[in-house]
């Protein structure tokens, strides 16, 4: 089976996150079965010659312009628009990770146009906005999307809830499937001084500067930590390193910024505790690696994966704000909870969230959509 991936930007700094980390972890399980998966994205930031695969999958990217100053959303490429309908037309099946953006509506509109079976997968991207961009967007291409996709992925209730708001009715095509994390090689248990790592965009959901406020109460009870803000700057940067300063810890602090996806492996086989802060967050890729090594994880009640934490004792789900986040680390910190925490989060990834049972699901998709 060919499927091509398309998903809106690759560059050397992951900026784009999670959606990518899942597309390729779905292309490169899908070549591993044998199946013909590419990936279709703008690029950004890659010295000449550009890579013609990532990971190890074959990868189409088109220099990203930035048309408008809207972030992600104002970025596409010309050539990649109007390669998009012989590229759709040579797959398969077409799996878009859709955003409202001029990359990823374009490639599934032209599948549609070309009557190729269409899978949308939306990430938490797609939900009721009063934005007048996204209304317009809504009106012009992705409602007409959601209604002709063959397959809509979602990943939590309160997606799926959006997404027929945002259709305007109940979408009969909807199929929850959840994200999976490659099997990893557990962490050797931790040694040295307590470090504590948060790794992912530094944005303001994200609340990256409520993991620096939560370092003085760690450092009261255990002033050797280490604290390691990891992640490709999204406007908190600066937040980030002013707080660091105010609060004197910069000598307990490590603002390496984006890493590779090997980086964040070794730095999360080096931490006592992972702490993604963010709030109404879908289904973190970062907290599923850092599950699959055995890291115990900190996040709040709204994190789609927060449930799964707690009912599995595979770390702490808090309130938003540095006082629980500090709480939960302290008690992460106790080194024979973290050993329980570490094997219980190592069974959670295997259990719920392997790449085997992730793709049993997809290729179930595929085959109905190809019908």
């Amino acid at each position: 089976m060919r499927v091509l991936h398309a998903v809106t930007l690759h560059s050397p700094t992951h900026a784009f996150g999670g959606p990518v980390r899942v597309a390729l972890n779905l292309a490169k399980g899908l070549r591993a079965r044998g199946h013909e998966a590419n990936l279709l994205a703008l690029g950004e930031g890659f010295p000449e010659p550009w890579p013609t695969s990532v990971e190890g999958v074959p990868a189409k990217l088109f220099p990203a312009r930035r048309l408008l100053p809207l972030g992600f959303s104002g970025m596409t490429s010309p050539a990649l628009l109007a390669s998009a309908g012989r590229l759709v037309r040579g797959a398969d099946v077409v799996h878009v990770h859709l955003a409202r953006d001029l990359v990823t509506l374009p490639v599934a509109l032209a599948a549609l146009r070309a009557g190729k079976p269409l899978v949308l997968q939306t990430h938490g991207m797609v939900d009721p906005s009063a934005k007048l961009l996204a209304k317009v967007l809504d009106a012009v291409a992705v409602r007409r999307l959601l209604r002709g996709a063959d397959a809509l992925l979602y990943l939590t209730p309160h997606e799926r809830e959006g997404l027929d708001a945002v259709a305007g009715a109940p979408l009969p095509n909807a199929v929850r499937l959840v994200n999976g994390t490659p099997a990893q090689e557990e962490r050797p248990a931790p040694s040295g001084p307590p470090r504590i790592l948060y790794s992912a965009r530094l944005q303001a959901r994200k609340r990256p500067v409520d993991f620096v406020d939560a370092a003085p109460a760690v450092l009261a009870v255990h002033p050797d930590a280490e604290f390691v803000v990891a992640g490709p700057d999204e406007g908190e940067l600066a937040a980030v390193r002013a707080r660091i300063t105010e609060l004197g810890l910069s000598a307990r602090f490590t603002v390496p910024g984006a890493l590779s996806g090997t980086e964040v492996l070794t730095e999360l086989r080096r931490a006592h505790v992972y702490v993604l802060p963010s709030v109404d967050e879908p289904f973190p890729m970062s907290v599923l690696e850092a599950l699959s090594v055995g890291v115990p994880s900190v996040v709040t009640h709204s994190n789609g994966l927060a449930r799964d934490i707690a009912r599995a004792g595979a770390g702490r789900a808090v309130d938003p704000g540095p006082a629980g986040v500090a709480e939960a680390v302290l008690s992460l910190l106790d080194p024979a909870e973290n050993a329980t925490t570490s094997k219980a989060a190592r069974e959670l990834a295997s259990s719920a969230f392997s790449m085997d049972a992730v793709l049993d699901t997809l290729l179930g998709v595929y085959e109905d959509t190809s019908r």
